[in-house]
């Protein structure tokens, strides 16, 4: 697998994305707020709200300082805000436990609030140089089609896909963390779901699926969630006429944001139990750390 990983690695370096979290000095509390920010969201989206979180808080003891109310508002429109709550929660905790410095094995990251395997990894292996297995959705794909020889990954096993990966790393740590990345890279931009750009792939002459004829994938199917109306769409609606106020709002402004009043009582019901807004004695909500402690919690 020597020039299958160095292959990747070179076309990385020659067409990679030129992406703030991938500059030179980059720390790694920037790699883990980048790597948070980036679950299911666009890069395109994830670039200025990266920019502006850090420019607020280049440090974890910056954001541990703020009220986590501070922290849902930043976030704004990025989606599953409960993701900035866990950002807060890390920024406490690599605080309180860490003298501030994010910690660089996986087993610390893993117990930091809402750090799961992929994450930890990512962040030993990008911040760290680590020889770490980063396993997302493109890496799945891109060595499900050039390894594996299968249209896709399937359902995600992360014991069996750790060690596909695992496979294909080079013994020396900054060489498997570099090839982490290309990896992932290539699995962005040219091995893409629906339109893979195979002329420009840089293991096509090897690669299993192009071999194989490029067979269609005849295992389960993931059916795409819709989102126009959903209680999903509805906690983003209440969540932003908080985020536009700077006091606890009332019944009336929450109801002019969405009609459904028992979808809008059931939405309400879910941010407060996600810890998302906090009611307040007088009847109004407010983000978390904005009002008085409410004695619901």
């Amino acid at each position: 697998m020597e020039s299958f990983t160095q292959a990747v690695s070179d076309w990385y370096g020659e067409h990679a994305r030129d992406l703030p979290w991938r500059q030179p000095g980059t720390s790694p509390w920037a790699v883990l707020v980048s790597e948070i920010m980036l679950q299911q969201t666009p890069v395109p989206r994830v670039v200025p709200a990266y920019a502006a979180w850090l420019t607020r808080w280049p440090v974890p003891a910056a954001l541990a300082a703020d009220p986590p109310a501070e922290a849902v508002r930043m976030w704004g429109k990025l989606g599953y805000p409960r993701r900035a709550l866990r950002l807060h929660e890390c920024a406490v905790a690599i605080t309180d436990r860490h003298a501030g410095a994010v910690p660089s094995t996986v087993d610390e990251l893993l117990a930091l609030p809402g750090v799961g395997a992929y994450t930890a990894r990512a962040v030993a292996a990008f911040a760290f140089g680590q020889r770490q297995p980063v396993v997302d959705t493109n890496v799945r794909r891109f060595v499900a089609r050039a390894v594996q020889g299968q249209a896709d990954a399937g359902p995600p096993s992360t014991t069996r896909d750790l060690a596909a990966v695992e496979t294909l790393l080079p013994a020396e740590p900054a060489r498997a963390a570099r090839f982490a990345v290309a990896a992932m890279e290539v699995g962005a931009v040219v091995c893409t779901a629906r339109t893979p750009r195979c002329q420009a792939c840089p293991v096509r002459p090897s690669c299993a699926w192009l071999r194989a004829g490029r067979p269609a994938y005849d295992g389960p199917v993931k059916v795409p969630q819709r989102f126009a109306g959903t209680d999903r769409q509805v906690r983003g609606l209440l969540l932003d006429v908080l985020r536009g106020s700077a006091d606890p709002v009332g019944a009336a402004d929450l109801d002019i944001a969405w009609p459904d009043a028992a979808q809008r009582a059931r939405a309400l019901d879910a941010l407060v139990a996600d810890g998302l807004i906090d009611p307040l004695p007088d009847g109004r909500v407010a983000l978390p750390g904005d009002g008085p402690p409410s004695p619901r919690r």
